[in-house]
């Protein structure tokens, strides 16, 4: 199972977030929707004799999908090292309510218990997009989570500090970011707020906690979590050295996304009312 493809990409993200530093002890998770043709690859190596157990939300259009996970209490740092022990797959039921783990985590555990969120979030993402989204992640950049601290929590605000800190930012998620307030981890609220932000956007902030990625592949997850945290961390250099002098206006913002076809999102721009 180790070789299957899908397992080592997986395992591969794992360890580009642990070598990122996103990842303490335990922190983060991370899951992927296999396609029928993986499960169908690896289906003979599945145990089927453990019960289902409720995921605490519902998401119908998510029967019968199986999913990579990590697991709960688990260090992303541990995965490469064996994956069999650290990660796992989940089926879940046919009402889209209830999961069970028919491999890995050979020495006990359960998965993330972020799950519910990310069984949500996928069943919003797979709507949206006919089904292409496969990729949740969750990890905690330190600069994303420091700025939760200074900015104010509302997605206008944290998508231009973003867009004006990088350029390529506003060609990687034009739509900007999506930002919920503190909830518990793990929690059912924390999994509703999370999918009502990813009905507009494909990135999540967590305040004082994290950010949570979505998207077609591991390449294009972990590529958006990774312009998301170098916007942050040149915002908090900026900061630390006085402030802005100068900054990327709104018309090249716009200019910026228009250059690859994509739309910056018009509620967040003022064109006209610059200086």
């Amino acid at each position: 199972m180790n070789n299957h493809i899908a397992i080592k990409n997986f395992v591969r993200m794992c360890e580009d977030g642990w070598n990122q530093g996103w990842h303490e002890r335990n922190g983060g998770n991370l899951s992927y929707r296999m396609t029928k043709t993986e499960v169908l690859d690896c289906i003979d190596k599945f145990d089927m004799s453990s019960d289902y157990k409720p995921l605490g939300i519902s998401a119908p259009n998510m029967a019968d999908e199986h999913f990579i996970v990590t697991g709960s209490g688990k260090y992303m740092r541990n995965v490469p090292l064996c994956p069999e022990e650290n990660i796992c797959i989940v089926r879940i039921d046919e009402t889209g309510s209830m999961y069970k783990v028919v491999w890995g985590l050979t020495k006990g555990g359960k998965p993330t218990s972020e799950l519910s969120s990310h069984i949500l979030n996928h069943s919003v993402k797979a709507e949206l997009t006919d089904g292409r989204y496969r990729v949740m992640y969750h990890a905690h950049p330190e600069n994303v989570v420091s700025l939760s601290y200074v900015l104010p929590l509302n997605d206008k605000d944290f998508s231009r500090a973003l867009w004006q800190s990088e350029t390529e930012c506003a060609m990687v998620f034009p739509e900007g970011v999506g930002v919920v307030g503190w909830y518990i981890p793990g929690g059912t609220e924390l999994a509703e707020a999370s999918s009502e932000k990813m009905k507009s956007y494909d990135a999540v902030v967590w305040a004082h906690h994290g950010l949570f990625c979505s998207g077609v592949d591991f390449d294009s997850t972990f590529g958006l979590m990774h312009t998301v945290e170098k916007a942050a961390s040149i915002f908090v250099k900026v900061k630390c050295m006085g402030g802005a002098k100068q900054t990327i206006t709104d018309e090249q913002l716009v200019r910026i996304a228009e250059s690859i076809g994509e739309v910056l999102n018009p509620d967040f721009v003022d064109l006209g009312k610059e200086a």
